[in-house]
């Protein structure tokens, strides 16, 4: 079984989300470094990185992943937008390195009705641009997107490109499996399916740059291009299209990252990992 886990509050200090992580059972963990509705971030006080350090190394948690503000959209052709959301990586990326995160996953955005081609340069030149500014060994990881308003990344080619166009061992991907489906990515999860896509990822970037799976249900349907995610099992791809996930052996030394609304509206919870790590026995 792979490693699972979630996205958790770190609400009141950055360690605090080990506590919210072993509530519910997770053993990986996706937080915010800093708040995700603004452009500006708070770099964490020394006291708070050592205690997340402390805390880290006494948890069972095996991994930690970052996620980016959803302000950040390194296609927009506003000049203004890019430098705000190549500091705000930046700041994040820091973040991630300071306490020993495995990287910074991020949407690359929308180009607004640019080139497409054009776009995923832009986004690559601009990743060049954050890696430079954070060194370290913490990853800059590209999530895979619905493809809706325009935004790279909702094919593998764009992904590759993006790639491609920074040529970086800190760059990799995030697979979300509610993207990926509503992107018309996979038409849905059979095992058949599955097994083609993940041939069709590994020829064309290469399994080795996976770092993380999103495991989110959808809300909407196959094809449809917007971004909703639901709890396992109570969406369109189905606790079957899991089950079928879960067959999948290639996977299963990735790390698999909740990002679902919960049952009682507050997040990923302990009922939604037991869910998925039920499709896995």
């Amino acid at each position: 079984m792979p490693i699972i886990g979630a996205h958790v509050s770190a609400a009141g200090g950055l360690y605090k989300a080990f506590e919210n992580a072993k509530a519910i059972g997770a053993r990986a963990m996706q937080i915010f470094g800093a708040s995700p509705r603004q452009w500006v971030g708070k770099f964490p006080e020394h006291g708070v990185i050592e205690q997340f350090k402390k805390e880290y190394k006494a948890s069972n948690i095996a991994c930690v992943f970052l996620h980016a503000p959803y302000l950040a959209n390194l296609a927009s052709p506003n000049p203004f937008v890019v430098k705000q959301s190549i500091a705000s990586l930046v700041l994040h990326l820091k973040i991630a390195e300071a306490i020993g995160a495995q990287g910074l996953i991020f949407h690359p955005g929308s180009g607004k009705g640019m080139e497409n081609k054009k776009a995923l340069k832009q986004v690559s030149d601009n990743m060049k641009k954050t890696l430079k500014a954070a060194p370290g060994k913490s990853e800059l990881i590209i999530e895979n997107t619905a493809g809706g308003g325009n935004k790279v990344g909702a094919t593998l080619q764009d992904l590759k490109d993006m790639l491609n166009g920074v040529k970086s061992p800190r760059v990799k991907i995030c697979f979300d499996t509610a993207h990926a489906y509503e992107a018309g990515l996979i038409e849905e999860y059979t095992q058949k399916n599955i097994k083609n896509l993940f041939d069709a990822f590994d020829k064309t970037i290469g399994l080795d740059k996976l770092s993380a799976i999103h495991a989110n249900d959808s809300k909407t349907p196959m094809n449809s291009h917007n971004d909703r995610h639901e709890n396992i099992g109570k969406g369109c791809i189905g606790i079957s299209g899991f089950k079928n996930l879960a067959k999948e052996k290639r996977l299963h030394s990735i790390p698999f990252i909740l990002e679902v609304p919960g049952f009682s509206k507050e997040g990923p919870d302990k009922k939604n990992i037991d869910i998925l790590s039920s499709c896995f026995s």
